[in-house]
């Protein structure tokens, strides 16, 4: 018989999402850098038509050049440094008009001249890195100046607003990781007790039921044909637990699945429980009604533990003497329904799901783990459905099986 297995397809996934946010960060990467390359495309043309209109003035053969029209749209719109030096990258400091032609530039008015010029050296030294300056000439020869120019405010955002984008897209992913890792320890630690739990519960019925035959057996001794009735009960639980020892064998296993008449197999839990209601001290009436021939395709020990969970969760929420649980199946055109009614204190409407997580509980022992592998059970092994049909405070509840009529 085949394992289920998790650990490739959970391998799989990983890797899928991780190949998906590299793709994802190197496609952010990308397309911002081919916006700043545009942008700087787009700066370097304002220089270039700049320094082509100093060219026309300085080789126009007019002497009263109007530039009011080169200095009004082309260089007040400029928003990126911007550095005009003569031919050898030097600055005047002493001349207006060269302190005119610096742009966009902070800095401190009370430095002398030769720290002015340290410090714009570098500035034209680490723009020169960036940008190629922009060579002004005169009669296509003659260097008079150079036009050396930075980034803008904006492409320098651009450029650093992908790995700023990048790095909170990787904190939250690692928040989401260790919180989601939480909960799946959590989830797995609420598994494993509730496992133990419910292994107690499933064992604790047979086992006492056993004790209490032992006990009878001791005091009808003498009776043979009362200690026959006495071991054939016996018989019936020693097959309990080895039916038991059977379902946790099953569990991530690939079951049998066959045609089998549904009602049959319900009854046979019926007449299992109601031999031993007495022992529960409460008058609980079973019933079993419905369609005795429909038929559905399910797996006798695994679809037997789901019926077991569901009268003994009735039994648990009975707390007054006249108890009533009754089961009934019936058929539409392609499934069968199963019905589980009670009389007892009912489900409040936010708590319906939570009764099929795992790890819910009420009380001290039962539905930590039970309706949880019951859905489980029903859902992935018998790819029917189960879910609380009605439920109100005091009233019962009513809980539904879906199943695949054969």
């Amino acid at each position: 018989m085949k394992k289920m297995t998790g650990g490739p397809t959970t391998l799989n996934i990983k890797i899928a999402l991780l190949f998906a946010a590299t793709l994802m960060a190197v496609g952010t990467l990308y397309y911002t850098q081919a916006l700043v390359q545009k942008l700087q495309e787009k700066e370097r043309q304002i220089v270039q038509l700049y320094a082509q209109g100093i060219e026309y003035i300085a080789n126009s053969s007019e002497p009263d050049v109007d530039i009011t029209f080169l200095f009004d749209n082309i260089i007040k719109p400029i928003d990126f440094p911007m550095i005009q030096t003569d031919a050898e990258d030097d600055i005047n400091f002493d001349s207006h008009s060269d302190i005119k032609n610096i742009r966009n530039i902070e800095y401190d008015t009370t430095l002398s001249s030769a720290e002015l010029e340290m410090f714009f050296k570098e500035k034209v030294r680490e723009m020169d890195e960036t940008h190629l300056p922009i060579i002004v000439t005169y009669q296509d020869s003659i260097v008079l100046q150079k036009i050396h120019f930075g980034d803008s405010a904006l492409i320098k955002q651009l450029k650093y607003y992908p790995y700023f984008q990048i790095t909170i897209a990787a904190l939250f992913i690692i928040i989401g990781y260790i919180g989601f890792s939480s909960i799946k320890r959590n989830e797995q630690s609420n598994i494993w007790v509730g496992m133990a739990k419910e292994t107690a519960h499933q064992f604790g019925t047979p086992i006492s039921s056993l004790m209490g035959w032992l006990e009878l057996l001791k005091m009808q001794y003498k009776d043979p044909d009362k200690v026959l009735d006495v071991a054939e009960e016996i018989g019936s639980d020693v097959e309990k637990l080895n039916k038991i020892t059977y379902r946790f064998s099953k569990i991530g296993a690939t079951p049998e699945i066959k045609s089998r008449k549904v009602y049959e197999e319900i009854k046979s839990v019926i007449d299992y429980f109601q031999r031993r209601l007495p022992q529960t001290g409460k008058s609980v009436q079973l019933t079993l009604e419905g369609d005795e021939k429909v038929c559905a395709e399910l797996n006798s020990e695994l679809f037997e533990w789901v019926i077991e969970n569901l009268v003994k969760n009735a039994l648990d929420a009975i707390d007054h003497k006249e108890g009533k649980i009754s089961i009934c199946v019936k058929e539409n055109r392609t499934k069968v329904e199963i019905d589980v009614s009670d009389n007892g204190k009912g489900i409040e409407m936010k708590r319906r799901k939570d009764i099929f997580r795992p790890g819910y509980s009420t009380k001290r022992r039962g539905w930590g783990l039970g309706l949880s592998l019951s859905k489980r059970i029903i859902e992935e092994y018998h790819k029917g459905k189960i879910f609380v049909k009605s439920s109100a405070p005091g009233d019962g509840t009513v809980i539904k099986i879906i199943l695949k009529k054969s």
